[in-house]
């Protein structure tokens, strides 16, 4: 009789077990998803070569004449001699010839030495930087979302002065929120331009894989827009909410720059360092950014990011 009664439970017991797994694993994928990170990109740009300038002012030279820093713009020698005995308007035709040639070939040579001079000469293969820049804040300062947000919606990520300004707004954006920053961090690598891209693209790709989804984007003018269904049901009940924050939450913002020549940010251990980094980035001239990305997180304003997840996915980041 007992053996049956065992039975009796044990058949009881073996699809409770199961029922009961179910909902747990049912509860952990809906953790999952209430911890899913909103995120929000703005980026643009080309590895390409820029075309050099058409026009450069010439200088007067020493002794007289004029003389032009590229080759084939004239020579600042004055003829007073023939060459070889040839006298008359020939033989000062034919020096000028022969001067102009070796011109041509000493400045050439003299470009790929130095690349000094006020026209600018681009080597085929030449030095990109890429720098990372970011910033952990508390999540108090939420008015930096809808600047970042109305970044997004506005620039224009196709040609080089929208991209410059969309770093000089982003870090304009930052650095009047200092009583807000916690963390920091900089990074620097660089390359030369054949694998420049594969380099910016690590970078974009580690900060993007943090993102549950990209809520926000426009990159390349291609704007895209997520609409968060649970943040805005939250709104309409209880606007109050979305605008509290708990003691242990953050907003990232991470700035990607592409840049031609070597550009070092400062190692970040301080609010000071911080400062002086936001300022190099924000003024890097705009006809030697050849790309830039602006990521934060999160973007959604239901979204929050925890102490928890801020250790988990930027652990190299500093308190300042």
């Amino acid at each position: 009789m007992s053996k049956n009664i065992q039975q009796i439970v044990k058949s009881i017991l073996k699809p409770l077990f199961l029922v009961c797994l179910v909902v747990v694993l049912a509860l952990s994928q809906a953790d999952t998803a209430l911890a899913a990170r909103s995120g929000g990109r703005i980026g643009g740009g080309s590895f390409t070569m820029p075309s050099s300038r058409t026009y450069t002012p010439r200088t007067r030279a020493p002794g007289g004449g004029y003389y032009a820093p590229y080759p084939g713009a004239g020579f600042g020698f004055p003829f007073l001699l023939p060459f070889w005995g040839i006298g008359g308007g020939f033989g000062r035709l034919f020096s000028i010839l022969i001067f102009i040639a070796i011109a041509n070939l000493l400045m050439q040579t003299f470009r790929r030495v130095s690349g000094d001079g006020e026209e600018v000469s681009y080597e085929s293969n030449p030095t990109v930087s890429v720098s990372r820049l970011q910033v952990g804040l508390l999540a108090n300062a939420r008015s930096l979302q809808p600047e970042l947000n109305t970044i997004a919606e506005k620039a224009d990520t196709n040609t080089l002065q929208g991209r410059s300004e969309i770093l000089q707004e982003a870090s304009l954006a930052l650095l009047r929120h200092p009583e807000y920053w916690v963390y920091a961090g900089s990074s620097n690598k660089q390359a030369r331009l054949n694998a420049a891209e594969t380099e910016f693209n690590r970078f974009a790709l580690a900060e993007r894989s943090k993102f549950t989804e990209e809520t926000l984007s426009n990159v390349n003018n291609q704007l895209k827009s997520v609409l968060n269904q649970d943040a805005l049901a939250a709104e309409v009940d209880n606007p109050t909410d979305l605008i509290q924050s708990g003691p242990g939450e953050y907003i990232i913002v991470t700035l990607l720059a592409a840049t031609l020549g070597k550009t070092t940010l400062p190692v970040i251990n301080n609010a000071d360092d911080l400062r002086q980094a936001l300022r190099q980035i924000g003024s890097l001239p705009r006809d030697q950014l050849l790309a830039i990305e602006v990521l934060w997180t999160p973007q959604s304003e239901g979204d929050t990011l925890t102490s928890d997840d801020l250790l988990a996915e930027y652990a190299d980041l500093k308190m300042i």
